[in-house]
């Protein structure tokens, strides 16, 4: 049952991406987004998804999961055409839809639906699952503002001392990432690639040396990478604690 039941899902899954990702070019999205429901490529598009999922499924009595994935896919992927921008925000909710319309067919041809609640009760019971969660959580938001105030004063006398020219948010971001990593090493005990990403993220960081303030922004990059990796290090160590 759950073997079949993991082939049902891939199955699903491996239709969705060869029809929005592989079979589907630029140039035709470009297309889609002139003409919308207009587009000829949206309809073959959407037949598309539903008769892949057909062959891959391999049970011909199932036509009818091929005419609603192919009804479904239509009617996502035009609300998306509607939508003013084609940002990372549409193309998440998009992708969104479409996986919750294959989870909710893989659900009812598995039978499934009944162990839903059982599954999400034990997942919140459980220590585990409480602690990992927990602990993702606190060093992607707390420790992120904990590092942001600690370091603030540095930052702005850097700042004044010479303009810093880099993406919007990008040292929180690569701070989130490279605290995610880091946590995921110590719980998969991978100590050594610790190593490896601080001096990975060392050359990358690294001043400018022709600059008046090279020295202060290393140390304001070590001090913030620093502080980073120790808190992480602490949290990891915390919730192994926890867990053993």
């Amino acid at each position: 049952m759950i073997a079949n039941s993991t082939i049902l899902a891939l199955q699903l899954l491996l239709a969705h991406l060869l029809t929005d990702f592989v079979f589907q070019t630029q140039k035709q999205i470009l297309q889609k987004r002139t003409k919308k429901g207009k587009s000829k490529f949206l309809y073959f598009h959407a037949v598309l998804s539903g008769l892949l999922t057909y062959i891959f499924l391999c049970q011909w009595q199932l036509w009818y999961v091929a005419v609603l994935i192919t009804v479904t896919h239509f009617f996502i992927d035009l609300w998306k055409l509607h939508q003013p921008e084609d940002n990372l925000k549409n193309f998440l909710i998009d992708q969104f839809l479409h996986l919750l319309v294959l989870c909710t067919i893989w659900l009812f041809l598995t039978k499934n639906t009944s162990h839903i609640v059982p599954l999400l009760l034990n997942l919140f019971s459980s220590k585990i699952v409480l602690t990992y969660l927990i602990g993702y959580l606190v060093i992607i938001f707390p420790v992120g503002y904990i590092i942001g105030k600690a370091t603030q004063n540095w930052q702005q006398e850097i700042a004044k001392e010479n303009e810093i020219s880099s993406l919007k948010k990008a040292g929180r971001f690569i701070g989130i990432f490279e605290r995610i990593l880091v946590l995921t090493f110590i719980l998969s005990n991978n100590f050594s690639a610790i190593g490896f990403l601080i001096g990975a993220k060392s050359i990358l960081r690294f001043s400018d040396k022709h600059k008046d303030n090279a020295r202060k922004q290393t140390e304001y990059v070590l001090i913030g990478t620093l502080m980073s990796f120790a808190l992480t290090i602490i949290i990891g160590f915390l919730m192994h604690l926890i867990v053993i």
